[in-house]
């Protein structure tokens, strides 16, 4: 998880003398001051402050279980807690490594503002070997889970039909989904215009499918959602997709919609994420080129982006027919 630079020693927050003792306190108020600091120094986006305010508390809870707090951890805390993630909890790699990106910001902050005398992480190398290669659904399998909301035939057929083409169609964060507002879509150009991680804007097409899914849910669906009696409704008002109550629609329930049409259409548990990945995989194996891809789907580095190439093995199987000499 990356950061935009900061002087992470600046004067905007007062350091804590060193010689005070240890406690609790010095705990509670340099989590306190991490948290402005991410919020309102570097400016990250909610849902990135929500998830390193959640690791640094669930970090915080372990210290304190190993008789220690945040500001007097040394390296062997550090060890047994990432031992702690993997062997207990039982984590996925991709959520260690959010974890120790968590830790190596906080200390880095920490010691700059003189919360900390030592910077236990210093040493500690983020494992890229770990990367695990993304889950990616194949293509009839993506035709599977479309067509099973049309087996269903649910409520909201209209907008959960549009919601899982859109996810397809454009590789879209579900929070990107979630927030998308009316004015974001430009049907004449066939395009979205998405605010991305990082207050980033892109412009993403739409494919014909999505598109016409899309235009069908606001003619058809969204004008009732909106006549809805509740409190929440006005503050709906732009947004593309509606919850039944005529409200925000959240990224759990988009999560739950995903896993729901998955469970029908016998695919294995997946999440939005996993159709980023297809959207991603799918064009790179179609021919598409990998900068292309990176924009399409946010990246600022493209080395992000190149782990996309690693997972389509009809794409390199093609290659080896095509090219190997004992063929």
């Amino acid at each position: 998880m990356k950061t935009r630079s900061a002087n992470l020693a600046g004067p905007a927050i007062t350091p804590v003398i060193l010689s005070c003792p240890p406690t609790a306190e010095r705990e509670e108020t340099a989590l306190r001051h991490f948290h402005l600091f991410i919020e309102m120094e570097l400016g990250l986006a909610a849902n990135t402050v929500l998830a390193y305010t959640h690791d640094m508390a669930e970090f915080a809870a372990f210290c304190a279980l190993a008789d220690t707090t945040v500001c007097t951890a040394d390296r062997a805390t550090i060890s047994k807690y990432l031992e702690f993630l993997r062997a207990k909890k039982k984590l996925a790699i991709s959520s260690i490594l959010r974890k120790i990106a968590t830790l190596k910001v906080f200390y880095r902050f920490a010691k700059g503002r003189q919360f900390v005398a030592q910077n236990p992480t210093e040493l500690l190398e983020t494992p890229h070997s770990w990367k695990r290669l993304p889950d990616v659904l194949g293509r009839e399998q993506i035709t599977a889970l479309l067509a099973a909301v049309d087996a269903s035939n649910p409520k909201l057929a209209q907008r959960d039909r549009a919601i899982l083409e859109l996810f397809y169609a454009s590789g879209l964060r579900a929070s990107e989904l979630a927030d998308l507002r009316l004015t974001d879509i430009h049907p004449d150009l066939g395009v979205l215009r998405v605010l991305g991680k990082g207050q980033k804007e892109r412009v993403v097409p739409l494919g014909a499918p999505a598109l016409r899914a899309v235009l069908t849910y606001l003619a058809e669906e969204r004008p009732a959602l909106l006549q809805v009696k509740t409190a929440r409704k006005m503050t709906a008002g732009d947004r593309v997709f509606l919850s039944r109550s005529g409200g925000l629609i959240t990224r759990i329930v988009l999560w739950q919609l995903v896993r729901r049409y998955a469970k029908k259409a016998g695919i294995r548990s997946i999440h939005p994420h996993t159709l980023r990945h297809s959207f991603a995989t799918h064009l790179l194996s179609g021919g598409a080129d990998l900068r292309v891809v990176q924009e399409l789907l946010g990246h600022s580095n493209v080395v992000t982006t190149q782990i996309y190439t690693h997972v389509d093995a009809d794409r390199l199987k093609e290659v080896h027919r095509k090219f190997h000499p004992r063929q």
